[in-house]
C-alpha cells in the first residue's frame, strides 16, 4: 500500500477492524518513510455476470431499483427496499463465490421480497420467471396461500 502523503510503497498495519456489518475492513496504517498514518478500507469484489458473458461489480442501487418498479403504488418505504437489497447481498456473499450470474441474484431476490410484500412478488416473479398466462399467476398465487416456495 502507498504512503499518501511520501509515496512510498511500503506501510504497516496497525490495527485491522471490521465494518459496514462484516463486508469491509479498516485498516490503520502508519508509513515507516515518513510515520504518518492513515486508514484504507478493504472489501471484497462480487462479479455478476450477465447473459451476455458481460461482467460487472454487484450493486445494491441495482437490486432496489428492479425492485422499485414492483414496488411501486405499495406499502414500500425506501428504507424497506436497502434492507431488501442487504439482504440480498449477505444471501449471495454467503456462497462464497466471487462471481454470480445475474439469474441468481433474482432468485435470490424472491424469497425475502415475498416476506416484504406479496404483491410486489407476484409482479416481480411474473417478470423474472417470465409467467406466460393467467394459469402461471393462479399457480403462485396458490403458492403464496399455501405458504410454499
Amino acid at each position: 500500500m502507498h504512503c499518501p502523503f511520501c509515496k512510498n510503497a511500503d506501510s504497516r498495519v496497525i490495527d485491522s477492524r471490521t465494518s459496514d456489518d462484516g463486508l469491509a475492513i479498516r485498516r490503520r496504517r502508519e508509513c515507516p518513510e515518513c510515520g504518518k498514518r492513515f486508514s484504507t478500507i478493504e472489501t471484497a469484489s462480487l462479479m455478476v455476470m450477465k447473459r451476455n458473458g458481460v461482467g460487472e461489480p454487484f450493486s445494491r442501487e441495482k437490486v432496489v431499483g428492479g425492485v422499485r418498479k414492483a414496488c411501486q403504488g405499495r406499502p414500500v418505504s425506501d428504507d424497506d427496499l436497502a434492507v431488501l437489497a442487504h439482504k440480498v447481498e449477505e444471501s449471495i456473499r454467503a456462497s462464497g463465490a466471487a462471481e454470480i450470474k445475474a439469474t441468481d441474484i433474482g432468485l435470490a431476490i424472491l424469497p425475502p421480497l415475498r416476506e416484504l410484500d406479496e404483491v410486489a412478488y407476484l409482479r416481480f416473479a411474473s417478470v423474472y420467471q417470465d409467467f406466460q398466462n393467467l394459469d402461471d399467476f393462479d399457480a403462485a398465487i396458490t403458492d403464496l396461500r399455501t405458504g410454499q416456495q
